[in-house]
């Protein structure tokens, strides 16, 4: 295939085939999984360019290449979660005094790492509501070396405007990176907005499965290369051959699953917002949303899998309404085929303030849904139900 980096092909041909032509010794069509540690050295220093899986290896470059195709980018990097990821782009660019920006409303390991680990090594982070700029502006530095959000948030759903963003930075001369996870690559390209750097959780929509752990970095150029591959090689956070396989594979149907991903979420926001048992709805793609004309421009091919909801009463009826789903599983993570529900106060969210929590709208009624792509009738048929079965007629009057 011709340069996998340029936008030659459509997006779903690219998931198939970039970095992943049949191998050239068996003629494979799909790209083999190298369960190896080692490889053979034809003389000392002399290899075929792989010489140690930590290293590098022919099924964790093919999921690299392709990842980079997908965003757009010039350089991608896997890792073994998206906390590794996090971990080893904290430890490459950053030593002790620098300030970083990281959006409030973000995914709650995030949260904890950078307040509970990495301040320990004198990197100080300050949380701002990202989307005012303003704000955001105000709370830059000189030792400020980074803005760090994410779009959507997570739980709350919340927007930035990344090409807003990106000119705020550079006119600081500040890095940007985005988790891109909620969005995944089919929907938001941030790298073609001018973005440094994207992040993910390949566990979430890239996997698409949940059956495998693993992270991203993606680069838009070459200006940070050399550094985040010294420190993939050196950490040692990179995945093992099989994991790298696995997600490869769910790469390959990214674009099918989050066509129904969203056709899914879109119809259960829409019935959600309109029961009189639901206090309120969160979703791009709902004209309710504060910021779905953003949603509009920058999520090119829907608005995601993801809602928040908040159902009338609080904590105990939230907890019996996830009780009585039979479909949905209550269970963390997300963007797997399967529908889960979770509780971010008390689940993805539990190590941020309760103080800092209300000040965000994490409130004790607010449940995530992640949204699969079984049956659009059926997980709407479920909501019903839960909900009949946790409200009478007369309490949502």
């Amino acid at each position: 295939m011709k340069d996998p980096f340029l936008a030659e092909f459509a997006f779903q041909t690219r998931a198939i085939h970039s970095h992943q032509e049949p191998d050239p010794t068996t003629g494979a069509v799909i790209t083999p999984l190298y369960q190896t540690s080692t490889f053979e050295q034809e003389d000392a220093g002399v290899h075929k360019g792989f010489d140690y899986t930590r290293s590098g290896n022919p099924t964790v470059a093919a999921l690299e290449g392709c990842l980079a195709s997908l965003e757009c980018g010039k350089h991608g990097y896997a890792f073994a979660s998206g906390m590794g990821a996090l971990t080893t782009l904290s430890l490459a660019l950053f030593q002790p005094g620098d300030h970083i920006l990281v959006g409030d409303d973000v995914y709650g390991g995030t949260f904890r790492f950078f307040t509970k680990v990495f301040q320990r090594f004198g990197v100080e982070a300050s949380f701002v509501n990202m989307t005012d700029p303003q704000a955001v502006a105000s709370a830059i530095r000189p030792e400020t070396k980074m803005i760090y959000l994410e779009t959507p948030t997570n739980p709350l759903l919340k927007l930035v405007d990344i090409e807003a963003f990106v000119a705020l930075a550079r006119k600081h001369n500040l890095l940007t990176c985005i988790d891109n996870t909620f969005a995944s690559p089919y929907l938001q390209n941030p790298l073609t907005m001018g973005v440094d750097i994207v992040l993910h959780s390949t566990t979430k929509y890239i996997g698409g499965h949940s059956d495998v752990v693993g992270g991203a970095l993606i680069l838009r150029d070459d200006s940070l290369h050399d550094v985040i591959k010294f420190h993939q090689n050196s950490l040692g956070a990179t995945p093992d051959p099989f994991a790298s396989w696995l997600t490869l594979r769910g790469l390959k149907t990214l674009g099918v699953r989050m066509r129904a991903h969203c056709e899914n979420a879109m119809m259960l926001a829409q019935a959600l917002e309109a029961h009189p048992a639901v206090e309120n709805v969160v979703y791009p793609g709902l004209p309710s949303h504060p910021q779905h004309e953003l949603a509009k421009k920058q999520m090119k091919s829907g608005f995601g899998g993801m809602i928040a909801v908040r159902v009338k009463g609080g904590e105990a009826e939230a907890r019996r309404f996830m009780q009585h789903l039979k479909i949905f599983t209550l269970a963390e993570s997300l963007g797997g085929v399967e529908s889960l529900v979770e509780h971010p106060g008390r689940m993805t969210h539990l190590s941020v303030d309760p103080a800092v929590k209300v000040a965000l709208g994490i409130t004790d009624n607010l449940l995530r849904l992640s949204v699969g792509i079984e049956d659009g009738a059926d997980l709407l048929a479920d909501i019903n139900q839960a909900l009949a079965a946790v409200y009478s007629t007369a309490q949502v009057r």
